[in-house]
């Protein structure tokens, strides 16, 4: 509606018009899809580039172990390669399911001010002694709810990225404080409420204007080959987005960058006694505990089942949710503990989980995925869960948490 103004600039009436804007809409969708494709590509030639890398050291470990003239200690160095292998392995997926905002987190209340402090402390041997570090704390009492380990590789990430825009000297800042809602960020409105702003300051080289709006883009860099893999940045924004906030950057070319991480305020959590740690002993035995398996797929069934017994706990496994339930539904007292997987045909594992706290409050569910955008979804159901790939000793450590919590509850 276009309005009719007189001389004197009153307005007398209003003339409607209507563009049709079908051809438009078209091409803006034509170019999505054509920019979605583009990304898929440089994704999956990423993605196989870097993983044929670490399955190729894998694979030529795993051929020289079945030598049996190999001395012990190259035996050993080629068994850590391996382990050190898949958790470079790990961490990649886990850098691609954060920017595809599909990574289970584990969300917590915690003090922001209080890990960043932490995590400066852990970068400074990262940026080098030529960069200071300042650390600015507006409120002590400043409170969010995310996944802490992602909240720490977003930081890290950030702070590498300055570090390489610094050339290795110059001042960077982080800074906590409290603010009033999110600013209007890469064509999304302006968003209120309570935030907490985590901003990541560098005197570096700063950012080429036309780059400000690929730089989130994974595999996006503007580094040498070797120096980077252009998912650092891309990472910290899945995290932001997935845990209910945002990410924004500022830059003049030659003066530095800014990088602004808002996540939602939490309330101060209430101050509870610690219990008291497990022993070494009882983190890494099963002293026969029961222990019920769900898992579809045979080889990895069996695989965990064979683990678990070594552990020493007592194992039945089932492939489904149902199976699971009906052995429950004989004799709810017939395990200490239910390890399920998150994926599988018709109940998956956290509805099963769900449905298990619904009708047994006191049986423990332990839950397992390594990609699922069904528990990413369900981030805040509070169900214990184990990433795959996982250690022995993180398998073990989380199911004992899990069964010596429900002990403690079962006592007077």
């Amino acid at each position: 509606m276009r309005p009719v103004l007189d001389r004197h600039g009153n307005i007398t009436g209003a003339v409607p018009e209507a563009v049709d804007i079908t051809e438009r809409r078209r091409g803006e969708e034509a170019l999505r899809q054509s920019q979605k494709m583009e990304a898929i590509g440089q994704l999956t030639g990423g993605v196989a580039h870097d993983f044929n890398n670490l399955l190729t050291i894998i694979r030529s470990a795993t051929d020289f172990l079945r030598r049996r003239e190999l001395p012990e200690d190259r035996r050993r160095r080629y068994v850590d390669a391996i382990s050190d292998t898949v958790e470079r392995a790990s961490k990649l997926t886990a850098q691609l399911l954060a920017f595809a905002r599909r990574q289970p987190l584990k969300p917590q209340i915690f003090n922001v001010g209080s890990q960043v402090e932490g995590v400066a402390q852990l970068v400074r041997p990262l940026v080098g002694g030529r960069i200071e570090i300042v650390v600015e704390v507006d409120d002590a009492d400043c409170f969010t709810v995310a996944d802490i380990a992602q909240f720490e590789t977003a930081l890290i990430n950030l702070a590498i990225n300055a570090r390489d825009a610094m050339d290795g000297e110059g001042r960077l800042t982080i800074a906590v404080r409290k603010v009033q809602g999110i600013p209007s960020l890469r064509a999304q409105s302006a968003r209120g409420g309570d935030y907490v702003a985590i901003s990541v300051t560098d005197t570096g080289s700063g950012i080429a204007p036309d780059h400000l709006d690929s730089i989130f883009e994974p595999f996006f860099t503007t580094k040498e080959v070797g120096k980077g893999t252009g998912l650092g940045l891309s990472q910290a924004f899945g995290f932001a987005k997935q845990s209910e906030g945002d990410i924004a950057v500022t830059s003049t070319q030659g003066k530095g960058a800014t990088f602004t991480i808002y996540l939602p305020q939490a309330q101060s959590p209430a101050a509870e006694k610690e219990a008291a740690a497990l022993t070494h002993e009882a983190a890494t035995t099963g002293r026969g505990y029961r222990v019920l398996v769900v898992e579809d797929n045979d080889d990895v069934g069996q695989f965990s089942t064979e683990l678990l017994e070594d552990l020493g706990y007592v194992v039945r496994r089932v492939a489904n949710a149902n199976a699971a339930l009906a052995i429950l539904g004989e004799n709810e007292f017939a395990v200490d503990l239910v390890f399920s997987d998150v994926i599988m045909p018709g109940m998956n594992g956290v509805e099963l989980a769900g449905t298990i706290r619904e009708r047994y409050p006191g049986l423990p569910v332990v839950l397992t995925s390594g990609y699922s955008n069904v528990l990413a979804e369900n981030a805040h159901r509070g169900f214990e869960l184990i990433q795959k790939p996982y250690s022995v000793e993180s398998l073990s450590r989380i199911l004992r948490k899990a069964i010596t919590e429900k002990l403690s509850v079962a006592r007077p």
